[in-house]
């Protein structure tokens, strides 16, 4: 009789953590290298985020992978995102659709970037998840205007925004909170080294400042 009900209350716990851990919102992050870093770095903007949220209520998980673009997104959204059945995805790329134009000549010229772009949107949308779109942050620290790729990253920055607003969905405009903050704090207007590591890559001020850009949408 005592191991049946010690069995029995065992069961009863393990049935209880499987159903807290079952309810607990499910979020994806979808990128390229700053993502893949964002989860694999101690200092990454998702571990940040971990520490940030209550982790018996939210599942956070990244979904990056360095040198992707829209397209290959597109590719992989079955298996990275849509098959974990997320509550909530963040959409952000268009770094290297950008920056490979210039770099490797693979870059994504624009109108390509943004069908892929509302392709991926209907279909996580039609999986039954909330989106956030984020714009591309920075090729580039220098102040707004004045680094070699600024009007291009403008130009898709604006695509994702009337995206945003044309699907009603949320907007995490990383390039503007970007620019503000290198416009106040990015007095020697350096090309790298306030908020990234390389122009691009995120260092631990960077991925803080990410987090604290993306925390509200989380919550």
């Amino acid at each position: 009789m005592k191991t049946f009900l010690k069995l029995s209350v065992m069961a009863c716990a393990i049935f209880l953590l499987i159903a807290m851990k079952s309810k607990r919102k499910r979020v994806v992050f979808f990128g390229d290298s700053i993502t893949q870093q964002g989860g694999t770095k101690a200092s990454g903007y998702i571990n940040v985020l971990k520490k940030q949220v209550d982790t018996n209520k939210f599942e956070l998980i990244g979904a990056g992978i360095g040198g992707n673009k829209v397209y290959d997104l597109y590719l992989r959204l079955e298996e990275d995102v849509l098959a974990k059945k997320p509550d909530l995805v963040f959409i952000y790329v268009g770094i290297n659709d950008v920056w490979h134009k210039q770099s490797s000549r693979t870059g994504t010229d624009y109108p390509k970037y943004i069908k892929f772009y509302q392709a991926l949107i209907d279909k996580i949308k039609a999986g039954g998840s909330n989106i956030v779109l984020c714009t591309p942050s920075v090729i580039g620290e220098k102040k707004t205007g004045t680094n070699e790729l600024d009007a291009e990253l403008d130009k898709y920055s604006e695509g994702i925004r009337e995206l945003a607003a044309k699907n009603k969905l949320q907007l995490c405009d990383l390039r503007k909170a970007f620019g503000s903050y290198e416009e106040k704090n990015n007095t020697q207007d350096l090309e790298k080294g306030v908020l990234t590591t390389d122009r691009v890559h995120l260092n631990d001020q960077g991925n803080l400042f990410v987090a604290e850009q993306m925390l509200p949408f989380v919550k």
